[in-house]
């Protein structure tokens, strides 16, 4: 599986491009409705690093439902899987109405970039200059927003089947959270993918997590496994919008979950475990990552068929150590028990193994 996404993916090649010889053309990013050639689109709106009790913000929609158990949500699907459109919406405060879902023809106007879901939320502008709306009773916002570079790919295939990229980006607005007034300010990603709904890949794991490092800097960790648990990729993007640096990272990446909690039942029937304790890991001769994660517990369903949440943090990079509340996280996990059942039992024999007494918060 490895092999084969190496050969199809060419976002490693490009990601690893030193900047002064990337070439561009303006039509590489531009967001866009569903078209003829791609009938499943990705947008996504991502601010960690918020305020208590925002800790988080996110804005996810869904045009045309993928050919992929991550983002296979069956129980949003209105009409048919290409007629149905989500969005999802959220926070950290608890939540009933993050996630909603639409039949493309009834409900929704999507033309070129300007994009109407429903009578609630909106997406208009270009790059430099887009807005995002939601009216709800529960959470509302609108936000302007202006991406920079540098640009990251996430993936890329040949033959222009589908790719799926990532642009810094500056944020402001408002929110409202039941009638609680809250300004928004600070660096975002926005996030892109488009698919001619194929489904070559069997990616039945996937997390994404973000932090804001300081005003000018992010990182991203990612990691997808198969259905077997194998391995499809594991990297981390450090990316510097002053002095437009990607970092790139992925080999040997390390993710490990030493505490998880109990299983759950999603609204399709999946059973999945959400982790509790977890860290990033990687060290070359230049550089050493180590992140310690908590989740906080205020995973929210609807990210296809998975979650979303955040968490607290200490990193630490080379001397710099960065802690925070607001770490981003995205979580799907469609493996078969015995797979997720075998990460935990591998946690509890670690930890078995360690001399030193570990204590567990309760």
């Amino acid at each position: 599986m490895r092999l084969f996404q190496d050969f199809l993916d060419q976002s490693k090649q490009l990601n690893q491009t030193p900047k002064h010889k990337r070439i561009f053309k303006k039509t590489d990013f531009i967001y866009h409705a569903p078209n003829k050639q791609y009938k499943v689109i990705f947008i996504g709106l991502k601010i960690p690093n918020l305020p208590a009790p925002l800790h988080y913000l996110n804005f996810f929609s869904t045009i045309g439902i993928p050919n992929s158990a991550v983002f296979l949500n069956q129980s949003a699907i209105k009409t048919t899987v290409l007629d149905t459109a989500t969005t999802l919406v959220s926070t950290s405060p608890h939540m009933v109405g993050q996630l909603s879902a639409y039949s493309i023809k009834k409900d929704c106007y999507l033309n070129e970039q300007d994009l109407q879901f429903g009578h609630r939320e909106s997406i208009s502008g270009s790059l430099t200059n887009i807005n995002i709306q939601r009216m709800n009773d529960e959470l509302s916002f609108d936000l302007q927003i202006c991406a920079l570079s540098p640009s990251l790919y996430f993936s890329k295939l040949k033959f222009n089947l589908a790719e799926f990229w990532s642009l810094p980006a500056m944020c402001k607005g408002e929110l409202f959270y039941k009638q609680q007034r809250y300004e928004i300010e600070g660096l975002a990603s926005f996030e892109f993918a488009k698919s001619r709904n194929l489904s070559y890949m069997s990616c039945a794991f996937y997390v994404y997590q973000l932090i804001n490092l300081d005003e000018q800097r992010q990182i991203i960790f990612t990691q997808y496994r198969d259905s077997f648990n194998h391995l499809i990729s594991s990297r981390i993007y450090i990316r510097n919008i002053l002095q437009d640096d990607l970092q790139f990272f992925d080999e040997q990446v390390q993710f490990n979950i030493k505490r998880i909690y109990p299983q759950i039942k999603t609204p399709n029937g999946q059973i999945m475990y959400l982790p509790r304790e977890f860290e990033w890991l990687y060290q070359d001769e230049k550089i050493s990552i180590q992140l310690e994660g908590c989740c906080r517990g205020d995973f929210k369903f609807g990210l296809g068929a998975g979650f979303v949440g955040s968490f607290y943090y200490t990193l630490t990079m080379n001397n710099e150590v960065f802690e925070g509340t607001g770490g981003y996280c995205e979580y799907i996990d469609c493996r078969a028990l015995r797979w997720q059942e075998q990460n935990k039992e591998e946690s509890l024999i670690n930890k078995i193994e360690q001399v030193a007494p570990i204590m567990i918060k309760k």
